[in-house]
């Protein structure tokens, strides 16, 4: 998708034009221009492959300038941005210190955190952004790693997969495998992050990452809540721990795994039954679209959270009644008696 092309915006239009393609969607930032006065030029794409942004920048000279004013205006998700740089050289300034990159450098930075970042004359970089609740590293950490990448032995092999993703990423946007993908890049920038902000405080970086394990775990089952194969041994696989630490790391968050995903579930198939769009979809569909295997369960679950059944549900929606409806599918799993072990989630 083509986000901003300056070749086809008048010329005292264009610095606005240019500012707003960089700050609409993210934290706000200043952006200085080298020659704003004699014409600036600018081409920006975009991809969206699995949960990942892909974000392309050809221009002349500038620089994006992120203070912490800016970053206590924040408004958005937090994300991580991961950068190639594939023309010029690039001048960054983060965590406190300024440092050039090149072709064979990867660029690391936080929406949360004070930087900046721009290049002289004409240049171009590729970036990929990864969603802070997803990769689950906590800021400073993120600052300090971006500082010291080269040091870890994860570095080439991150650099080698980043531009991989370049090579066609308007095939991968729609390749079935994408959201795959997305999840293996997204372990692997986890991985570099971790091995290059490895030092004396590495138990502190445990610590946190443990504490956000919890976040990510959430995250990745809400991805995947409609896949009727999701299960407890399978989230564990895939956030690389036993099942024995996945209920134990959850547990401390006040999370019983099993009866919290039938309520996520289940505050799903409320909003699809109440969706006048969805008004002729039949029950069992609901129930098959919200990662319920038996339509029989899916109505015994519903009843016991709400107290009727969800044609019942439906029927008191669509006529504007209350009732069990007033109290929202926040309750979902609050009523009735709920194995948590259950294994048909």
């Amino acid at each position: 998708m083509l986000l901003l092309d300056l070749d086809t915006v008048a010329p005292r239009e264009r610095v606005d034009a240019f500012h707003h393609a960089l700050t609409d969607r993210s934290v706000p930032n200043d952006v200085v221009h080298e020659e704003p006065d004699t014409g600036i030029s600018a081409r920006f794409e975009l991809w969206r492959v699995g949960g990942l942004d892909l974000f392309t920048a050809r221009s002349t000279g500038f620089e994006v300038r992120r203070t912490a004013r800016h970053v206590r205006r924040h408004r958005e998700r937090p994300v991580v941005s991961v950068s190639l740089q594939t023309e010029g050289v690039h001048r960054a300034e983060n965590g406190g210190r300024r440092y050039h990159l090149g072709p064979d450098d990867i660029a690391v930075f936080h929406e949360l955190a004070p930087r900046r970042y721009g290049w002289s004359g004409h240049g171009a970089s590729q970036a990929i952004t990864v969603d802070m609740e997803h990769l689950g590293v906590p800021v400073d950490a993120v600052v300090r790693a971006s500082l010291r990448l080269r040091a870890s032995p994860m570095h080439d092999l991150v650099l080698g997969h980043l531009r991989a993703l370049w090579r066609d990423p308007a095939r991968l946007e729609v390749d079935p495998g994408a959201a795959a993908l997305a999840n293996a890049t997204t372990e692997l920038v986890r991985s570099l992050l971790v091995s290059a902000a490895h030092d004396e405080d590495d138990r502190r970086v445990r610590s946190a990452l443990d504490d956000s394990l919890a976040v990510r775990i959430m995250a990745y089952v809400r991805r995947h809540l409609t896949d009727p194969e999701l299960n407890p041994e399978r989230i564990a696989r895939e956030h690389a721990v036993s099942l024995r630490q996945l209920y134990v790391v959850l547990g401390r968050a006040g999370i019983g795994l099993e009866q919290w995903i039938i309520g996520e579930r289940l505050e799903a198939a409320c909003r699809l039954l109440a969706s006048p769009r969805h008004a002729g979809l039949p029950v069992a569909a609901v129930a098959a679209r919200c990662g319920f295997t038996s339509p029989s369960h899916f109505t015994r679950r519903f009843r016991a959270a709400y107290g009727v059944t969800p044609r019942e549900w439906r029927r008191h929606r669509v006529h504007g009644m209350h009732g069990p409806a007033s109290d929202g599918p926040g309750t979902a799993g609050g009523g009735g008696t709920v194995d948590a072990r259950d294994p048909r989630v």
